[in-house]
């Protein structure tokens, strides 16, 4: 444990807990899990168990042995190796493109809800211009201020805290006042519980999305080594986080599908059931404005701090000589970001954002978005999930603050997670249709190759040209050269 680690105040249970679900708990996914009707609950426990609880293992063991900063490019490069390490920062980059896509094209239906508008809610064109408005604001202002420092406070609140407490309080209000409506996605001919009979096997078109739901819990591991008793804290936090986010999106997404009529609901649209939730208590409509208004801010907020976090990956790599020093991605400025790196993933994340025009519908597009963006995601774990197999037998001396069991406990996590993110993949795949398939597939296939192209055609030059650049007198150092301190071989580390 570093000088510095040991300085920082010890945290317990809850603190772990609440830093656990600030990660992930967001209110943008609940329509996607709504949509399934009663089949939600288990793709939720499926998420929760098999998807979630299996990456919290891993990382948790990983953070123990590298507890330096780098997160997943760090662990899969001393799993694996530095090239495995650069295509996994570059993945993690690269995922928001279709991501922020995603996440911005819930900007234009808040703005239509705002407005009083809401038929402005199935425009394709209308959610293109408010994704390149929104993206491109967010980005210029980050190029000139510190957003995320600024805002991050306020866009919780607006974009979570807020949306989440009216959502319960006046859903159940609702649901305890017409109890399951017959119309909606729990009414009468809705889905069954499980999605194996051919009235709910399309829902299945959902699951990677639902999957998605937890990708970055992963993050929360890098507290392990401020933890009390870390083993213990760590493992008892997860299992609280995991249960209360398995509650928080089932009742929001019950809600959801309560409200809403069979058929009509719209992907990106998280207003859509507030403002039929007014309806049926009969309270005043402005409140649904205030409520859009409020979570357009949130997203908008939250939204500036995205496009600055994974950059900062980009520009370290740079800096190590990845990158050809003329793109200028190692280039910061007095914000400490790289304008190149910005402006580079705002123009790709734009021509992403063309789907909203060239595929019909705007819940196709969604959902395309949305399963793109959780692939790209799922092969950063199964690089993951490889190598933390692979240290097992490569490192088995190397101390292991958190161990997920002995090695064949291991194996059994890993094969089951495996065997859930093929499954959930393919079968979302299939029901998507073919025509979206073969898209996602070439997105996927075509940004896990570019990286593999890069690291092959690398210079050594890059590296020192840069640091000339830099006016250092050695290179940045690289990920590869962060190692973890072996501990005397004992009985416990090596079952």
């Amino acid at each position: 444990m570093t000088a510095k680690v040991a300085s920082l105040k010890r945290v317990g249970v809850l603190t772990f807990f609440g830093m656990t679900v600030a990660i992930v708990a967001s209110v943008r996914n609940i329509p996607a899990v709504g949509a399934t009707g009663w089949t939600m609950f288990f793709y939720m426990g499926v998420a929760t168990l098999l998807f979630a609880l299996p990456i919290t293992l891993m990382s948790g063991e990983y953070a123990g042995m590298f507890p330096r900063a780098g997160g997943p490019e760090l662990w899969v490069t001393n799993g694996l190796s530095s090239r495995w390490g650069f295509v996994t920062s570059w993945l993690l980059w690269v995922q928001m493109f279709p991501g922020m896509v995603m996440v911005s094209s819930v900007i234009a239906p808040l703005i239509a809800v705002t407005i009083g508008d809401p038929a402005l809610t199935k425009s394709g064109p209308f959610t293109l211009i408010c994704i390149l408005a929104g993206y491109w604001g967010v980005t210029i202002l980050n190029l000139f201020f510190d957003m995320a420092h600024l805002g991050g406070r306020i866009g919780v609140v607006l974009g979570l805290y807020l949306p989440v407490a009216f959502m319960v309080i006046l859903g159940i209000a609702a649901l305890v006042k017409v109890g399951i409506r017959p119309d909606g996605y729990l009414g009468k001919g809705s889905s069954g519980l499980l999605p194996f009979s051919s009235q709910s096997a399309g829902t299945l078109v959902f699951f990677a999305s639902i999957v998605f739901i937890f990708t970055g819990i992963e993050m929360s591991s890098v507290y392990l080594p401020r933890l009390k008793n870390s083993a213990k804290t760590y493992l008892r936090g997860i299992f609280i986080a995991l249960v209360f986010m398995f509650l928080f999106n089932t009742l929001l997404a019950f809600v959801t599908a309560d409200v809403i009529p069979r058929g009509t609901i719209n992907l990106n649209n998280i207003a859509q059931a507030p403002v039929i939730i007014l309806r049926i208590l009969g309270l005043p409509s402005w409140l649904a404005n205030v409520f859009a208004a409020s979570v357009l801010i949130g997203v908008l907020v939250q939204l500036s701090a995205w496009v600055t976090g994974p950059s900062k990956t980009i520009t370290a790599s740079a800096r190590r000589g990845f990158y050809p020093p003329r793109l200028r991605f190692w280039k910061t400025n007095h914000q400490d970001v790289a304008p190149a790196v910005l402006v580079t993933q705002a123009v790709v994340i734009s021509l992403f954002a063309m789907i909203f025009i060239l595929i019909p519908g705007v819940n196709n597009a969604f959902l395309l978005l949305v399963t793109a963006t959780a692939i790209i995601y799922i092969v950063v774990y199964v690089l993951m999930a490889i190598g933390i197999l692979r240290l097992r037998s490569s490192k088995p001396t190397l101390h292991r603050p958190f161990r997920m069991g002995n090695t064949r406990v291991a194996w059994i996590v890993v094969v089951i997670f495996l065997i859930v993110v093929v499954a959930s993949s393919l079968a979302t795949l299939w029901y998507q249709g073919w025509v979206n398939a073969l898209i996602i597939l070439g997105i996927t296939l075509v940004l896990s190759v570019v990286p593999l192209v890069i690291y092959r055609l690398r210079k050594p030059s890059w590296e020192s040209d840069v640091s000339r650049e830099l006016g250092t007198d050695t290179p940045e150092p690289g990920v590869h050269e962060l190692v973890a301190v072996k501990a005397p071989v004992s009985s416990a580390l090596l079952k």
